[in-house]
């Protein structure tokens, strides 16, 4: 959620403050701006949308200067406007924020009876104001800085420029991410590592209250104490190349086909094909030592935490909660030193997952992590680091994440049962065997885009959908509900087939689409009855099963998408597709913007 970069740099810094935001826009916004320093003091770009249109102000009114920060702003308080676009500025100071300052108001009532005036309605400004007064009062900008962070409660990651001090920027971090960048007589700020990808490699992530002063030589970071700290230098390894979507119309489109190659990537990292056994990263504890396994996780990876509660459970015979992270630390959970908690994140810095993640840590429970970016917040708090190998993921609504995320899961679901006693003979190996043919498998789904492309449109044509499934399909029908929700704006929920009486019946008529995901298998004989239930009510049903479903429940639906015939196991990932692909083909359908969908954003570091 929202994008920072920085630049101390030996030129004009403008054209690459964009270039850094261009790499950016992944993560979501409704605006963007920039603030360079130039002689005639700090001078401001701004605009609300698309980046395209603060190059449309740049181009009408250029600034040029060889210190800059940059930002695209995620609305949180305050409409998507110019007057609430960062940069925000005093004539002492500009600063870009990510993240909420929960106590603002208060600040703001207090600088206003101070004789201080505001131009936004955003909580940022007050950073700008605080820091203004005590610059003013006749403090050094580190001193300003330090002083405003005590007052400030909730979570940030600020970026800030000095008018009296153009060899100067200063960064902070408190539960929102912000990395370091060292070049060759220059210094840069970032959300992550993608955004100075053009700039330099090398890249120090800031820890938990640290705050930083740059130079254009020189890096000092302060502690949470405001002690001196070394945090190291490393590699990152992010393409410096703009992120191309090839001959695919869309990044998520993209995303969706390179999903056999990058599961097959996670899965080699797991699977010991010559051992026909699952391999986990080095750890200090012994998986047999828990009774009980927690998982948090937001939206789509959520889903991959409730279909986790069904594989650990069916193998290893553990009980398994599963909880949504903005609700885990408010209900109190009962927490237990033979517990396990999970936490599966795409970007690592989900506010709502982090959290929950030191509320565990703080009460003394082992964590493992299911995510995608290995330098990220949680990755670096997790006891155990279960990475997934997606590569960057551009498109919002999350699609080769969730497939990854989901082959991580089987993986660890086979060995905590392995390490519970609870395999029999032969089993791991044929779990291990399945889930290599699970990107083939994955492959032969997404021949099946054209004909799903040539029925979306009648799915465009609806206002409602419901989604249906049952044991692991269910959470793909709430997946499959939330991308349509995502991408369309079409109103949609997923059902556990078995619910659809007892009360959603209630919405069905002959304008109401109902998907259906019915592998054949134990459960397609039940699934289908409750399809029939609705059917008799008008229901016009997209079914989506093999060949041998598609034979037995085919007739009377609308249409039919023919899946593989596929273990249970990898069931899954290979439905995955095809519910990825129905919202994708929807959305064109009705013209909206598939890869930065309003209102979202890939990212979500506020709570």
């Amino acid at each position: 959620m929202c994008g920072i970069i920085g630049i101390l740099g030996k030129g004009n810094v403008t054209d690459r403050l964009i270039d850094g935001l261009r790499r950016l826009e992944y993560r979501g916004y409704d605006s963007a701006g920039i603030a360079v320093l130039t002689d005639h003091g700090i001078e401001r770009r701004r605009a609300e949308g698309k980046l395209d249109n603060l190059v449309d102000v740049l181009a009408a009114d250029p600034v040029d200067g060889v210190t800059g920060i940059a930002h695209t702003r995620w609305a949180t308080h305050g409409a998507p406007t110019t007057d609430n676009a960062h940069p925000h500025a005093t004539e002492e100071v500009a600063l870009v924020h990510n993240g909420i300052i929960e106590n603002f108001k208060e600040l703001r009532e207090e600088l206003i009876g101070r004789g201080r005036k505001f131009e936004s309605e955003t909580d940022t400004e007050v950073v700008a104001h605080l820091v203004s007064e005590h610059i003013e009062a006749g403090a050094e900008p580190r001193e300003a800085v330090r002083k405003t962070l005590d007052r400030l409660h909730g979570a940030f990651a600020l970026a800030i420029m000095f008018k009296r001090h153009p060899d100067m920027l200063i960064g902070a971090r408190l539960g929102s991410p912000l990395v370091v960048g060292h070049g060759e007589g220059e210094s840069y700020f970032g959300s992550d590592a993608i955004g100075l990808a053009p700039f330099t490699q090398r890249i120090s992530y800031l820890e938990e209250g640290d705050m930083v002063v740059i130079t254009r030589d020189s890096t000092l970071i302060y502690d949470k104490d405001d002690e001196l700290i070394v945090r190291p230098v490393s590699e990152s390894g992010a393409s410096a190349a703009i992120m191309e979507k090839g001959n695919h119309r869309h990044f998520m489109l993209k995303e969706i086909y390179e999903q056999p190659i990058v599961v097959a990537q996670t899965l080699k990292s797991y699977l010991r094909r010559i051992d026909d056994c699952v391999a986990m990263p080095d750890m200090d504890f012994d998986l047999a030592g828990f009774d009980r396994v927690s998982i948090v996780a937001c939206g789509t990876s959520s889903y991959v935490a409730m279909i986790g509660k069904y594989w650990i459970e069916k193998f290893a015979r553990v009980p398994v909660e599963v909880d949504v992270a903005s609700e885990f630390r408010y209900r109190d959970p009962v927490l237990s030193d033979k517990q396990l908690a999970i936490f599966i994140s795409q970007s690592g810095e989900t506010a709502d997952t982090l959290a929950a993640l030191k509320h565990c840590k703080a009460a003394g429970i082992r964590t493992a992590g299911i995510i995608n970016v290995p330098t990220s917040s949680m990755a670096r708090e997790v006891d155990l680091l279960l990475p997934t190998h997606a590569g960057p993921e551009i498109g919002v609504a999350s699609t080769k994440a969730f497939t990854c995320q989901l082959a991580v899961m089987a993986a660890f679901a086979t060995r905590i049962a392995r390490d519970h006693g609870k395999l029999p003979a032969g089993e791991e190996s044929e779990i291990v065997r399945q889930l290599s043919e699970a990107p083939e498998a994955m492959n032969m789904a997404l021949g099946h885009d054209e004909e799903i492309a040539a029925m979306a449109g009648t799915i465009a044509e609806a206002r409602d959908v419901l989604y249906l499934g049952r044991g692991p399909d269910y959470p793909m029908a709430l997946e499959g509900a939330l991308k349509l929700k995502e991408i369309s704006y079409i109103h949609a929920e997923g059902y556990a087939s078995g619910e659809m009486k007892h009360g959603p019946i209630a919405l069905i008529d002959d304008k109401v689409p109902l998907i259906v995901i019915a592998p054949s298998g134990p459960l397609f004989e039940k699934t289908v009855s409750n399809m029939q239930e609705a059917q008799a009510r008008g229901a016009q049903v997209v079914l989506i099963s093999d060949a041998d479903g598609i034979a037995k429940a085919g007739e009377g639906t609308i249409a039919t998408i023919e899946m593989p015939k596929v273990h249970p196991l990898i069931a899954p990932l290979v439905y995955a597709i095809p519910v990825q692909l129905l919202a994708y083909h929807v959305a064109v359908a009705k013209g909206t913007d598939v890869d930065q969908p309003r209102n979202l954003a890939k990212s979500v570091t506020v709570e």
